[in-house]
């Protein structure tokens, strides 16, 4: 058994979620293939393997329980989150990672393929490139960790959605300042996420079309 079992296992049971051990497997699977590539392509800031299952997968796996369903976009996905640990642990929906860093995407690949993962794939481009836009079509769910203004993550957002899409922004602080800017496009409902073991403030943001 994996060291971190047990530990990911009580993580994601105190988020409400009831993963199989076939899910909990895949995700420690990622991030010990992060944890490898890292040393070589530096990924992703953290090191620690016991700092990542905080900061990289409970974090991430904070808000699968508010996530609409439908095909998924992760832009700017960096090592895979939150959207590969969404695709880890979701194989019926159909993910799609976006980062312009070459490197990164790389990696991705290099897990979808050693896996066989049949629900995501990894898109090396930028989110604003025209081709990428018509070539990768409209999604019911657009998801974020990375940008730090909601209002340019509602941007780059806009050529993917159709009229019924939600952007689900992962942030610390809520932005109020930028909820009021958009209050009216959009309706914001503002979710509180408690990840275990993290003494900082979390938050979904859940925005949709007026």
């Amino acid at each position: 058994m994996h060291p971190f079992f047990q530990e990911l296992k009580q993580g994601s049971e105190k988020l409400g979620l009831k993963l199989s051990d076939e899910s909990l497997g895949l995700l420690l699977k990622y991030q010990d293939a992060l944890v490898l590539w890292n040393k070589a392509y530096n990924l992703t800031a953290i090191r620690d393997p016991k700092e990542m299952l905080v900061k990289h997968l409970l974090d991430s796996l904070s808000i699968l329980n508010d996530l609409p369903e439908g095909r998924l976009l992760d832009i700017g996905t960096g090592g895979g989150m939150p959207g590969m640990i969404i695709a880890l642990c979701q194989p019926e929906r159909q993910c799609v990672l976006l980062d312009s860093n070459g490197k990164k995407i790389r990696f991705l690949k290099q897990f979808i393929a050693d896996l066989k993962l049949q629900n995501v794939i990894a898109v090396q481009t930028r989110v604003e490139n025209p081709e990428s836009i018509q070539a990768l079509g409209k999604f019911d769910v657009i998801t974020s960790r990375a940008f730090a203004s909601l209002t340019d993550f509602v941007t780059a957002s806009a050529p993917f959605m159709h009229e019924s899409s939600v952007i689900a922004s992962m942030k610390g602080l809520i932005p109020e300042d930028e909820v009021e800017q958009l209050k009216n496009q959009f309706s914001c409902e503002i979710i509180e996420l408690r990840v275990p073991r993290l003494d900082e403030q979390r938050h979904l943001l859940l925005l949709k079309q007026i």
